[in-house]
Order: C-alpha cells, then structure tokens, then sequence
C-alpha cells in the first residue's frame, strides 16, 4: 500500500484500516484525553475489537466513497491522521478533520498531511469545496485551517453539546481555484528563493 513522506523527518502518511486495530488502539491510549477534548473521536474504541470496529466504519465509507481515514506515522509510530467526512462527489463538497496525540504536535504534522488530502481531493476527484468545522476553542485546528488558507464563513453559536458544554462551532472553508492559486504562489515564492539562494552563491 502506499506511504506518502510528509517530509524529511520520518513522518509518513498512510491508509489507516482495520488490521491497524491494535496499533490505533495503543494509540489512542497514549493520547486519549488530549485526541477527546473537543471531539469524541475514537472515544468507543476501548479493547482491540472496538478499536476494529471504528476503523471498518471508515473502511465502509472508504468502500461506499463517502468518506476514508489516513494515519500519520512519524518514525514508524501512529501519532494521529487525517479524514474525509461527508465526502460527495456529485456535489463536489467535502469535510476534512484531523486529531493528534501529543507526540505529534508541533511540527506541522496535520498542515502536511492536509496539503495532501485537499490536492488529492481536488485535483484527482474533482472537488469544488473542502470544508473545516471545529469547535471555537479548538485554536489549533482552528490554526491549520488558517495555515491552509482557509476562509472563516460563520458561527454557529451554542450548537455542539459536548461533555456538558455547548460549544460553538466555526465554519472554514476552501474552493478549488483559492486552493490552486494559493499553490501557485508557493511555488512562485519557492521558486524566487531558490534563485535568489543561487544568486547568493
């Protein structure tokens, strides 16, 4: 199967499937309180058989293209990953989320591994729009939303409850020709700084 490098320090993507089972589990161990504060994420998996369970639902989606998981290994060991949710192709819209333990926060690993995921989905699949929902207080997914060059659309106010909170939830939201235009300027600026490195020398 296919592992994409994310970069230069090991960590790769992956697909995240039910055979992962007790790997996703002892992942999901080391990090559970932090991956839960804001969603319920894997919340359910307590032994290997549950944890086999939560990864066919996604393996079920993946199968009926609604939606599919990703793992982010970082030195052969699952740190987090990424998912499409709510994945329709005749509409050409998609959500996109992620989660994370602790051990891979702080390098980018999410904001790498969604530059691959939104190219896939809009350049292989024909996506318009790819949508990022999270709660207010999520102010680091709420960052590589940001990062991604997102624009934020709305609130919607008080409407997530959520271990006894009602949280409001932020709508953000990229198109197919923001994202490739934002692309094209990287590249642009890479570009310039190479031949400016070049120069320099």
């Amino acid at each position: 199967m296919y592992a994409i490098s994310l970069g230069d320090d090991g960590a790769e993507l992956r697909p995240l499937e039910p055979w992962h089972a007790e790997e996703f589990l002892a992942h999901l161990e080391r990090g559970r309180d932090f991956i839960n504060q804001y969603v319920p994420f894997g919340s359910k998996a307590v032994d290997v058989d549950s944890a086999r369970e939560a990864l066919q639902r996604y393996a079920d989606m993946r199968a009926a293209d609604t939606g599919s998981l990703h793992g982010i290994w970082l030195d052969g060991k699952l740190v987090g990953g990424v998912l499409f949710l709510n994945f329709e192709a005749e509409n050409a819209n998609c959500e996109i989320g992620c989660w994370l333990e602790p051990a891979g926060t702080g390098r980018g690993l999410v904001t790498r591994a969604m530059r691959v995921l939104i190219d896939f989905a809009i350049e292989r699949r024909g996506i318009h729009r790819v949508e990022w929902i999270a709660a207010a207080g999520n102010t680091p997914s709420l960052n590589v939303a940001r990062r991604l060059g997102m624009t934020r659309e709305g609130v919607r106010r008080e409407s997530y409850p959520y271990r006894g909170v009602r949280h409001d939830l932020e709508v953000w939201s990229i198109l197919a020709p923001e994202w490739r235009e934002a692309r094209a300027r990287a590249a642009h600026n890479d570009h310039e700084e190479s031949s400016r490195s070049l120069l320099d020398h």
